[in-house]
């Protein structure tokens, strides 16, 4: 199977999807999916070279095939842009934990090392002692 043979076409929905047809719920993706074949169709065009390529360059710019080939290009990187933010959403959320989770992950749990000591350096300011509001730890020189 050739690359030209594997692309997805706009082509291959013309004639069978008219843009008064969209369904209630359909997304904005779907409904500018259903324009672009609509576009095609409404053009007559039914074969078109690869947007950017050679045969594509050598087209004269008001051949409709210019148009629609674009309309797919375009098409083609607004799937693949809705795919790869699909897939980071999946990903997001088999990362991330319920709150039901995070909860029944802490409980139980104990600290496991015993809590800072707080120290006065020389040079610092003094040191606000937590829990103890206008109590600051200064250092004192020589303790």
């Amino acid at each position: 199977m050739t690359a030209r043979t594997a692309r997805t076409r706009l082509a291959d929905t013309a004639g069978r999807v008219r843009l008064h047809s969209v369904p209630p719920d359909a997304m904005a993706g779907d409904v500018a999916h259903l324009r672009a074949c609509a576009q095609a169709e409404a053009l007559h065009v039914n074969d078109w070279p690869e947007y950017g390529s050679p045969p594509w360059l050598r087209l004269p710019a008001d051949d409709p095939r210019v148009y629609v080939a674009t309309l797919e290009a375009a098409e083609l990187h607004r799937m693949h842009v809705q795919r790869i933010y699909a897939d980071a959403h999946t990903q997001a959320l088999n990362v991330l934990q319920t709150a039901a989770e995070v909860r029944a992950a802490r409980k139980g749990t104990m600290r496991t090392r015993p809590a800072h000591t707080l120290t006065a350096t020389p040079g610092w300011p003094p040191v606000q002692i937590p829990g103890q509001p206008g109590e600051y730890l200064t250092y004192q020189g020589n303790e």
